[in-house]
């Protein structure tokens, strides 16, 4: 197939450090490029890719030295795409909403992955208004608040198996990885570790955003011992640090759409305990990769319990569900379905 991949332009494909969205689009492109697919990425120029690449400018937006006019570059950037439409099979954007409205009026199937929470103020009529355009969900707990909407299908964000490499002791610490915000709750993970009594590495972003958060809320905290802030992290890191940790804590108090650190813990064979909030009870199986929680308390009594589960199965579990090969393949069988409805309609 010709397929048109579209990326966010705030982080490269793949990111250097912190980024959800556009590291899941460089997996999904480069897998369908090895399945044999002919895949152009639309994306920054500071991405690296083995299809071919158009870009709409030098660099991620949060690369620029000088604040950068997002909607702009990503309304030049949706204009990229649509203007050379008709040389694809299927257009597959992981962009919000900004391309909808080409996209109702676009030659071709156009497919739409959203990425971010569901439940914010305008997204009900928006969706209404474009209820034609098919969806693609990351997990069906992220449906909740549109379950009327077009979907065609939930799609388990997947890993290459050879991104990180498993490690099989159990580490003399807890680890949190993500992005230090109010509904990440970096102070729940603390919070488990000091009662533990284990200590806590924490591999986490700061968005602008989140900075007035960080400094009255988290940065106190930081103060103790146990506690060891190591900002952002790249993928080698990223990997001895989950591979040497005795769980991933995955604290969250928002409905997680998907959670990539959840299945990046398990490619390393590291365990997951999670807040039963979003996508969590999709991502771990209790018992198998990790423990589901409601309390802090559950999930202190959890610190142990992880001890006696196999580092080996929870890796095996990871291959079984969460590869970037089987996230490629659902995406392909998508792909065609898009078609044919739209050549249906079409006639």
């Amino acid at each position: 197939m010709r397929i048109a991949q579209v990326a966010p332009i705030f982080e490269s494909v793949p990111p250097e450090l912190y980024g959800g969205t556009e590291r899941v689009v460089s997996y999904l492109t480069e897998e369908l490029v090895r399945q044999g697919h002919r895949v152009t990425l639309f994306a920054s120029g500071d991405s690296r890719t083995s299809a071919e690449l158009v870009a709409v400018c030098d660099r991620a937006v949060r690369r620029e030295r000088e604040p950068a006019a997002a909607v702009a570059l990503h309304t030049l950037l949706v204009e990229a795409v649509f203007a050379r439409a008709e040389v694809f099979d299927v257009i597959h954007c992981h962009t919000d909403s900004i391309h909808l409205p080409l996209a109702r009026r676009c030659p071709v199937p156009v497919l739409t992955t959203l990425h971010g929470r569901l439940d914010i103020a305008g997204l009900d009529p928006l969706h209404r208004e474009f209820a034609e355009l098919p969806l693609v969900s990351v997990s069906n707990a992220q449906r909740a608040p549109l379950q009327w909407a077009s979907w065609a299908g939930t799609v388990h964000h997947g890993l290459p198996l050879e991104l990180h490499r498993p490690h099989y002791d159990a580490g003399r610490y807890l680890v949190f990885l993500g992005r230090i915000s109010p509904e990440k709750r970096v102070d729940r993970a603390i919070a488990i570790a000091h009662s533990a009594a284990l200590p806590l590495k924490i591999a986490a972003k700061i968005d602008p955003a989140d900075r007035e958060y960080f400094a009255l809320e988290i940065e106190p905290l930081l103060a103790a011992a146990d506690v060891e802030y190591l900002g952002e992290v790249d993928e080698a890191a990223k990997t001895e640090l989950l591979g040497g940790a005795l769980a991933l804590l995955f604290p969250i108090d928002w409905p997680e759409p998907f959670g990539l650190a959840m299945i990046e813990a398990m490619a390393c064979g590291t365990p997951v305990i999670a807040f039963a909030r979003g996508s969590a009870p999709e991502v771990v199986d209790p018992g198998i990769t990790g423990y589901i929680v409601a309390t802090v308390e559950e999930a202190v009594a959890c610190v142990e319990r992880v001890r006696g589960l196999d580092r080996r199965e929870c890796r095996r579990q990871f291959e079984r569900r969460f590869g970037a090969a089987r996230m490629a393949r659902e995406y392909c069988s998508i792909y065609r379905n898009c078609e044919a409805r739209w050549c249906r309609r079409r006639a």
